[in-house]
C-alpha cells in the first residue's frame, strides 16, 4: 500500500471523517508548503510525547498541573465535573465559568465494562474533602450513561460525611435550545424543560 493510501486510511479513522474527507485532507497536505507539513508533524509527535493528564484534575496538560489548577484567579471552592478533557474546552468557550474542573475519564457503562472504579471518582471525593469545596457541578453528558454517572456521583458526595449545608451538588440544566420550536422537541427534552422551569 502506498503512503497516500495509508494516510487516507489513517485519517478516515479519525472521528467525523469519512474516506472522502480524509482524501481531501491528504491532498491538501500534498499541496501545502513543506514548512507547514513538517511543523504539523512535529506538533503531532510532541502532543503524544509531552501531553498527559493533570495530576490534580485530569485535564490534559504539558506540565504536572494544568493551567486551570495553577490559575490563582479561579474559584477554588467550585468544581465542574466532566466526562472527558475535551468537555472543558466547550465549557470554557462560554466564558461563564471561573471555577476548577475534574475529569472522570468516561462514564459508568456496564455494557462497555466501565465501572465506577475505572473512573477518577475517588480523586474527586478527596478534592472535595480536602480543599473546602462548596459546590460540585455535575456536567456529564445527557445520556443514560451520563445520568447514571451523575446519580452515582451525587450519592458518593452525599455519603462523604459533609453536612449538606457545606456542600451543594448541582447539575447542568437540560431543556429546550434557544431558537427551537416546541413541535420539534422530543418528549424527554420537553419534560426536563418543564421540570427545570425558572421564575421570570
Amino acid at each position: 500500500m502506498q503512503t497516500l493510501d495509508r494516510l487516507v486510511q489513517g485519517f478516515s479513522r479519525l472521528p467525523g471523517l469519512g474516506r472522502k474527507s480524509a482524501a481531501r485532507l491528504v491532498y491538501f497536505l500534498l499541496g501545502a508548503k513543506d514548512e507547514f507539513v513538517e511543523s504539523l508533524a512535529r506538533d503531532l509527535i510532541a502532543l503524544k510525547r509531552n501531553t498527559r493528564p493533570c495530576s490534580e484534575c485530569g485535564v490534559y496538560a504539558e506540565a504536572e498541573l494544568c493551567a486551570y489548577c495553577t490559575d490563582q484567579t479561579r474559584d477554588t471552592a467550585t468544581i465542574c465535573v466532566v466526562e472527558e478533557s475535551k468537555d472543558v474546552i466547550t465549557i470554557e468557550s462560554t466564558q461563564s465559568y471561573r471555577g476548577l474542573y475534574h475529569v472522570l475519564g468516561g462514564a459508568i457503562s456496564p455494557v462497555e465494562g466501565v465501572r465506577p472504579t475505572d473512573l477518577a471518582i475517588d480523586g474527586l471525593v478527596r478534592r472535595v474533602r480536602e480543599h473546602g469545596v462548596r459546590e460540585v457541578i455535575l456536567a456529564t453528558n445527557p445520556t443514560v450513561e451520563g445520568e447514571t454517572t451523575a446519580l452515582y456521583l451525587r450519592e458518593c458526595l452525599q455519603a462523604d460525611g459533609r453536612p449538606s449545608a457545606e456542600l451543594t451538588v448541582t447539575q447542568l440544566a437540560l431543556g429546550l435550545p434557544v431558537g427551537g420550536d416546541l413541535e420539534y422537541a422530543d418528549q424527554l427534552t420537553l419534560a426536563r424543560a418543564l421540570n427545570g422551569r425558572t421564575t421570570i
